[in-house]
């Protein structure tokens, strides 16, 4: 594969419209995961937007996110990002299909999600850069992590032929696996997991969906054709957008198209998924707490303990989750995180919107 021309630069899409359920009760519907300042001291939306602000590489950003969180999104990512609003959410096919519907056919578009962490950015851009020669030959390019454990929470990516610069055909796209399948794959190797992150042009994207989902593409076109723009600000029209098939791009388009290409990359990736995944990616004391806030732990060990408010006293525990908001407070075993999902769907059964 040639290089690509120098002078190509990419434009980063960055969606914004995720719930993050399993970080409850810090993470609410109005100030969602990526809005927490989970690994650092900055938003994960605001650590996203600045891993693309090379100018040589990117145009500005555009933020796919909710319609109702537009002003807390501005104020995170600044005036030079352009946002499109959805009015309502319909998964990641239809916010996908808006940004590419409001780009020149060419423009290649890297898709990332607003809530993930990245601990090597220089290494990430540097694959970028390997998979914009095949982005702009018209190549879906996605980034596979290269997985260090049997994990069962994540879809795989399965490599085919290599393609040369360390991009291979993706051979199929495999769900979430039980733990004998995950560790097969870990023990045969060509297997990575599906990070979500892909590079391809707008065109590329368009036609491919044209394609394979044309009931989602058909509603997007309606809403961008009917959308009001101004102030850096994009609306599509809310019944048209509302119409279209909430499905994920996965399943919408990754798994159908015929031109998928995975960039194995190994660049200290996490989706932050859950507070065991939280606790697994911070910077943990000599016993492997993670703390923040008005804490007081003793004899505790391997423990994620936080607080937006009230002092929280911890005595003689180990592997728990203990997460105390002014609302509400959450202890779990670190093992079980992912059912935090579960408390948020009584609160849903129950009506218990205030806490949500």
């Amino acid at each position: 594969m040639d290089s690509a021309d120098k002078d190509g630069r990419i434009t980063p899409v960055i969606l914004c419209g995720g719930a993050g359920t399993r970080l409850w009760p810090m993470s609410r519907r109005d100030r969602p995961k990526q809005m927490l300042a989970l690994t650092g001291t900055d938003s994960m939306l605001r650590q996203t937007v600045r891993r693309v602000d090379d100018p040589g590489l990117y145009d500005p950003a555009l933020i796919v996110g909710a319609a109702a969180q537009a002003e807390a999104i501005a104020a995170e990512v600044g005036a030079a990002a352009r946002l499109v609003l959805e009015p309502a959410p319909r998964n990641t096919a239809p916010a996908i299909a808006l940004a590419a519907l409001n780009m020149p056919a060419e423009t290649v578009l890297l898709v990332l999600p607003s809530d993930h962490s990245i601990g090597d950015a220089d290494g990430f851009n540097q694959a970028v850069r390997r998979g914009l020669p095949f982005a702009q030959a018209g190549w879906i390019v996605t980034f596979g992590m290269t997985p260090d454990r049997p994990e069962t929470g994540y879809g795989y990516i399965r490599r085919g032929a290599p393609l040369g610069d360390g991009l291979f055909a993706v051979d199929r796209f495999v769900e979430k696996p039980d733990a004998q399948t995950a560790a097969r794959y870990l023990a045969e190797g060509g297997h990575d997991w599906n990070g979500g992150i892909f590079l391809m042009r707008a065109d590329v994207v368009i036609d491919g969906l044209a394609r394979h989902a044309p009931d989602i593409l058909a509603a997007v076109r309606d809403a961008v054709e009917g959308q009001n723009a101004g102030n850096g600000r994009i609306e599509p029209d809310a019944a048209a957008f509302a119409s279209a098939p909430a499905v994920s791009i996965d399943y919408a388009l990754m798994e159908k198209a015929e031109k998928v290409a995975v960039a194995p990359v190994s660049i200290g990736w996490s989706d932050i998924g859950s507070w065991e995944a939280l606790h697994e990616n911070a910077a943990r004391g000599p016993a492997r707490n993670d703390v923040g806030g008005d804490i007081i732990a003793i004899d505790v060990r391997d423990c994620l303990i936080r607080s937006e408010g009230p002092l929280v006293a911890v005595v003689g525990v180990e592997n728990l989750v203990v997460v105390a908001t002014p609302d509400a407070v959450l202890v779990v075993p670190r093992d079980q995180s992912q059912r935090v999902k579960d408390i948020v769907d009584r609160l849903k059964a129950e009506g218990r919107d205030a806490c949500l």
